[in-house]
């Protein structure tokens, strides 16, 4: 079965400004009209806010590479996803923001993948052993990628499995909290004081406040560790013990909860997301299915092989462009700004859209069909070039890329490589947004032992 992937059904162009924010509050995907997938730039105006998406690379290019310290992240996203991530690197701004960066990059930088590499090898592994007793049924699988991405983080993070007591608490959490925030909600929008009530649901702040506590527990425990001389060398101590080359301090106990919340956020949510999305896409296209598990064949946990997933890579890659884990980002003007010869007050929004961007009509051929095939295109990579940031770009590009890229490649060719992958024809999945785009009911696959080649 070879399907056009899924997207949502967009709203008419004219709706009320009512029916606008129920849509937006229920899903930002379907709430937005079907002519940003052309538009170069689109201005919202509402009695509260104006706003702008801009999906002009020359915009974006302005925004996020050339002038970035022009273009903070608004607080108002910070409004949305503080209860979880605090004072985190996600949300920070500035000196601030700059210090958080200084201290994290060395720990993600050159050769540091390869230090991860066994880590992700193992929670591949075991993905697969849990993977083979559901052989033969149709299942959700996005609960099952959700536990495969956090088992990658607690092993590199911490050097524990998901089966530790600990960090099984946190991963209960994370699954109870992703259904209950979006990654934008309307306070990322709507201005007024900081009192003004944000629309947290109850149990968006109770999961928060629990995953929270489960968290300084994980770095207390670690801070004893480190203190005693016999702390494992992976992301969390050399993250803990890294100094600011500028300052020589390094993170104190409440700020590097804040970070390790981040790193769920950004190395669990979104990597669950992409995979599931990848599983997905290789059942609907079995050519492309093919061709991974033959690449994949006589795959060794050597990180050396890993360039050697091309075919794997590009998959991914696609997956990334269909179904970008973060589907939009704010930043905030900081002065008055011109664009395509429009005039943008200070304070205004600006959205940039990776899910809009990744599915343009006017920057991609065929935007909403699934062609790894795309990628060794020179039409391809021009548009890559322009038109491709599932993990933004310019300074503020995510930490954590080559890692969640590394990370994907080996769950998918180990996956794929295991089991054969059908989807289930009664359940078509809907992508929208929560804390990542997920599928609004789920995505059901069934999976089939393949002979050893």
């Amino acid at each position: 079965m070879t399907e056009t992937p899924p997207k949502p059904a967009a709203r008419p162009d004219k709706v009320s400004l009512w029916r606008y924010l129920k849509l937006f509050r229920e899903d930002i995907l379907s709430a937005q009209p079907a002519r940003l997938y052309r538009a170069w730039m689109a201005e919202f105006r509402t009695p509260f806010f104006r706003s702008y998406m801009a999906n002009d690379p020359t915009i974006i290019t302005s925004v996020l590479k050339d002038r970035p310290d022009d273009f903070p992240k608004s607080d108002r996203v910070g409004a949305g996803l503080a209860p979880l991530l605090g004072q985190s690197v996600f949300l920070t701004n500035g000196d601030l923001w700059k210090r958080q960066r200084r201290i994290i990059d060395p720990a993600f930088e050159g050769g540091r993948i390869r230090d991860t590499f066994d880590a992700m090898w193992g929670a591949a592994a075991a993905t697969v052993a849990r993977l083979d007793a559901r052989t033969g049924e149709v299942f959700d699988i996005e609960p099952e990628t959700s536990h495969a991405a956090a088992d990658v983080i607690f092993r590199t993070l911490f050097s524990i499995p998901i089966e530790n007591e600990l960090a099984a608490e946190v991963f209960a959490e994370f699954q109870a909290h992703q259904r209950s925030q979006p990654i934008l909600n309307l306070a990322a929008f709507v201005p007024g004081p900081r009192w003004m009530p944000r629309f947290f649901r109850s149990e968006t702040r109770a999961t928060a406040e629990r995953i929270r506590g489960l968290i300084t527990r994980l770095v207390d425990d670690r801070a004893a560790l480190i203190a005693r001389g016999a702390a494992p060398d992976d992301l969390a101590t050399k993250i803990m013990t890294m100094a600011d080359p500028k300052t020589g301090e390094t993170f104190d106990p409440a700020e590097m909860v804040d970070q390790v919340a981040i790193f769920f956020l950004a190395g669990h949510e979104t990597s669950a997301s992409a995979l599931a999305w990848t599983l997905y896409l290789l059942a609907t296209h079995p050519e492309w299915q093919e061709k991974v598990a033959e690449e994949a064949a006589d795959l060794e946990a050597d990180f050396s092989r890993l360039s050697s997933l091309r075919v794997t890579r590009d998959v991914f890659r696609e997956a990334l462009r269909l179904y970008p884990p973060v589907p939009m980002m704010v930043r905030e003007t900081t002065r008055p700004e011109t664009f395509r010869k429009r005039a943008i007050r200070k304070g205004a929004q600006i959205v940039l859209s990776p899910w809009h961007l990744h599915r343009h009509e006017r920057m991609w051929d065929r935007p909403d069909e699934f062609d790894p095939s795309r990628w060794r295109t020179e039409a391809g990579k021009a548009s890559a070039r322009e038109a491709y940031m599932p993990f933004s770009t310019g300074p503020r590009v995510c930490t954590g890329a080559s890692f969640a890229m590394a990370e994907g490649v080996i769950l998918t060719a180990l996956i794929v490589r295991a089991f054969g992958i059908s989807a289930s024809p009664e359940h078509v999945p809907v992508p929208v947004a929560h804390l990542t785009v997920r599928s609004r009911d789920g995505i059901f696959l069934k999976l089939v032992r393949r002979a050893p080649r």
